[in-house]
């Protein structure tokens, strides 16, 4: 099975192909602009590194946040056109997911965390179950301090909000804090594609019209529209 996975919901963007279990190619950067202006560049340049076609996917996976309004907007519509015109399925991963997946050596609990800037991260809890992820509670949006409570045990942090607290973090959780090497912070669609591949085996699709974003929070017109009502 062939798949194609996009992530633009942090300021890296990132593109990736799989073949079942193996990675055929990715291409991560930070181009500090836009991810509409590099995403399809990046898009031909896996698929050519790859040696495929588009005709040659089996699907599409996509993150669909939290983290940028705009990037995940970006990424979502980019996947939602592509499977449409080809007719191929599309799995949504969520961003915290995928990060937590980015750990999978770990035996404990995760915490993975982007920065949701307001002084709040995106926040979740995983923890891996004879090798598979499983969630331990809802994702949310919190002050970091807030996003600590209850944590009586050996936890990993990772991503953008882990990094930019850290220092809090191991402040308030002493040992029990635990941050994994630099690189993990950065979200891959490699992540994003494997961890979509067991929900394609097993069907687990949805219609590509229905796929929507995971903001968590409001944005700012929302929460304006609201306070004017």
């Amino acid at each position: 099975m062939k798949l194609l996975a996009i992530d633009t919901a942090t300021d890296s963007c990132s593109v990736a192909i799989i073949e079942d279990d193996t990675l055929r190619s990715e291409l991560t950067a930070m181009p500090g602009q836009t991810h509409s202006k590099h995403l399809m560049p990046f898009i031909a340049s896996v698929l050519d590194a790859a040696a495929l076609k588009l005709t040659a996917l089996d699907g599409f996976a996509v993150s669909l946040g939290p983290g940028s309004f705009t990037g995940v907007r970006i990424g979502i519509s980019t996947v939602k056109g592509l499977a449409f015109s080809l007719g191929k399925p599309v799995v949504g991963i969520s961003s915290l997911a995928a990060l937590a997946w980015q750990c999978n050596e770990s035996s404990g609990l995760i915490c993975p965390m982007i920065d949701a800037r307001k002084k709040q991260v995106y926040c979740g809890r995983y923890r891996f179950n004879n090798s598979e992820l499983q969630p331990e509670g809802a994702e949310k949006a919190l002050d970091p301090q807030e996003a600590l409570n209850g944590i009586d045990e050996p936890c990993l942090f990772v991503g953008t909000g882990a990094r930019i607290y850290q220092e809090k973090i191991r402040t308030v959780l002493g040992k029990l804090a635990h941050f994994p090497l630099e690189g993990r912070h950065t979200l891959r669609a490699s992540s994003v594609a494997f961890l979509s591949r067991r929900r394609f085996t097993l069907g687990q699709y949805g219609d590509v019209a229905s796929l929507a974003p995971n903001y968590i929070r409001k944005s700012d017109a929302e929460r304006n529209r609201v306070m004017g009502t």
